[in-house]
């Protein structure tokens, strides 16, 4: 379980997460909200990118910080950086060093690459792939520790149709081994099709955090996450 308890994020006078508290327990949840809306922040204030100005972030009861979830976490960022003289084999070797010794680990990795569907690129040097076979390494990238929870900020951006169909059936797989997986997007169709449960995030704050279905209540998930948004903003002082 990943619990926010009262968190915020502010620069100056700029708040960015504002009194965020929320109790997450399920294998795929996603954060939805449009860009600015925090998303990325709270993601990087999970994984220890950024400290939080206020509030706690726990994971199983102890704080996400504590050295003992290095190992367990995941984390692709909305835009990946690569060593671009690297190959893609070179590129998840090099990562998993951060993690310990990586002898006789070369199958894991190509089962990796396998998964996210750049194998026949392995030995390829990065500044070659495309925006979307970048996209397929950051992911793979963040599951090269063998993680129990995965973060992922935007991990189907930049993909085609197909590809994106990949990663979200790479994704559901996740749930079926017993992984859990954080989902930022502002995609509402992605959301509606994998997400157990969802947290709408606007200008820092959280309107609303539970089940797909419920929350749209009989509506379009665009149609209804446009009228939650629309009537936050006529409530604001």
């Amino acid at each position: 379980m990943v619990d926010f308890s009262h968190l915020t994020k502010a620069y100056k006078k700029k708040v960015v997460v504002d009194d965020f508290t929320l109790s997450v327990d399920v294998p795929i949840f996603g954060f939805l909200g449009q860009n600015g809306a925090g998303k990325t922040t709270i993601m990087k204030m999970i994984v220890g990118l950024l400290a939080p100005t206020g509030g706690t972030i726990t994971i199983d009861g102890a704080l996400s910080s504590h050295p003992i979830f290095k190992k367990k976490l995941g984390y692709m960022p909305e835009t990946p950086y690569f060593y671009e003289h690297m190959t893609g084999m070179e590129f998840l070797r090099f990562s998993d060093e951060l993690f310990g010794p990586t002898r006789g680990r070369t199958p894991h990795y190509e089962g990796l690459l396998k998964k996210v569907g750049i194998f026949d690129a392995r030995n390829a040097q990065i500044r070659t792939y495309s925006k979307g076979m970048r996209q397929r390494l950051g992911f793979a990238q963040a599951l090269v520790n063998d993680p129990e929870y995965l973060f992922l900020d935007e991990p189907l951006d930049g993909l085609d149709p197909i590809g994106r169909r990949e990663m979200k059936a790479v994704m559901m797989g996740l749930k079926h081994e017993g992984r859990k997986v954080f989902l930022n997007t502002h995609i509402l169709a992605d959301v509606e099709e994998i997400c157990d449960e969802v947290g709408i995030i606007h200008q820092g704050k959280l309107l609303y955090a539970g089940g797909v279905k419920e929350f749209c209540a009989g509506m379009p998930l665009e149609e209804r996450f446009t009228e939650v948004v629309e009537e936050h903003e006529k409530q604001r002082p």
